[in-house]
């Protein structure tokens, strides 16, 4: 791995060097390592790209990392991994991809993950998309989260897109059981001309279960975004979806919830709001010595945390 993928290492999965656990590192479409445990496996799929992540049921305070980095201009793949979550384990995994654009042709990663959790298993899962380049080509990001949450599971999903990501149509869909929780947690920033799709999906079908959809973006320049979510309670449920957006210069941000509630029980609410930043706070930190810009950059980096 040379110097540039590992600098991208760093950006999306915060990786200074091998990982600790369970990892799986590709690098411009290929295998570059691997590491599995006795709890931890990773398989290669045989009918198309990507692998499976098979998790002991039990197993506790382990981790898999699965970055990805592209590297060469014009290279486009897309990769299905799936995860089998056993029964009571509680794992965090990493993903996250980079890419490193320096020619005119477009560059693509498209991720499809399938989540499995078993019966009272509990998964942190954290993703982050990172773009850079000094040439004329586009760096475009498609992922896909799928989740299945058995009886008593839960997920907190944290993803992040802040910077170089020319498009992106991001979709996460959940469907829970009786007292699953799922929990997604959405950072999303765009400037030039970017475009940014975000469409969540969750289906409460269990008796007490839960979710809690919660979206910051900040829109500069002439991007454009757009959200989009459902929450569908089948059952006695509780949902929340919570959509907060800055929007700045000539930026367009549309917003789009729906909240289905199939049962008498089911108690969803949904919250948004669209709006610049407001002039006091600018004003308060710059009488304490910052520009406007680097008030701006202040409010922005405390909105998005």
């Amino acid at each position: 791995m040379d110097a540039v993928q590992k600098s991208l290492l760093r950006e999306v999965a915060d990786l200074h060097d091998v990982p600790s656990g369970a990892y799986n590192i590709r690098a411009n479409g290929k295998l570059d390592s691997r590491n599995t445990t006795s709890n931890i496996d990773i398989v290669t799929k045989d009918d198309k790209d990507g692998i499976d992540i098979i998790i002991k049921p039990g197993t506790k305070r382990e981790s898999v990392h699965i970055p990805v980095v592209l590297s060469e201009s014009g290279l486009q793949e897309c990769v299905y991994n799936d995860f089998f979550v056993g029964e009571d384990a509680d794992v965090t995994i990493v993903a996250g991809c980079g890419i490193h654009n320096c020619g005119v042709d477009t560059s693509e990663h498209a991720g499809i993950h399938t989540f499995h959790v078993g019966k009272n298993a509990k998964v942190r899962y954290y993703e982050k998309h990172y773009g850079e380049g000094d040439g004329n080509g586009e760096n475009v990001m498609n992922p896909e989260t799928i989740c299945y949450l058995e009886e008593g599971a839960s997920m907190i999903m944290e993803s992040a897109q802040i910077k170089g990501i020319d498009s992106t149509n991001r979709v996460t869909k959940g469907e829970l059981k009786k007292d699953a929780y799922f929990e997604v947690r959405e950072s999303i920033m765009t400037h030039g001309k970017q475009v940014a799709k975000t469409d969540f999906d969750v289906k409460l079908n269990g008796e007490n279960s839960s979710t809690n959809v919660i979206s910051r973006s900040v829109a500069r320049d002439h991007s454009v975004q757009d959200f989009k979510s459902t929450i569908e309670g089948n059952n006695a449920c509780h949902g929340h979806s919570e959509c907060d957006a800055i929007i700045m210069d000539d930026a367009v941000v549309n917003a789009s919830p729906a909240l289905n509630a199939n049962n008498i029980d089911a108690s969803l609410i949904h919250e948004a709001a669209i709006g610049k930043i407001a002039g006091e706070q600018l004003i308060k930190l710059m009488t304490l010595g910052l520009t406007e810009e680097e008030a701006e950059e202040q409010i922005i980096n405390g909105f998005l945390k």
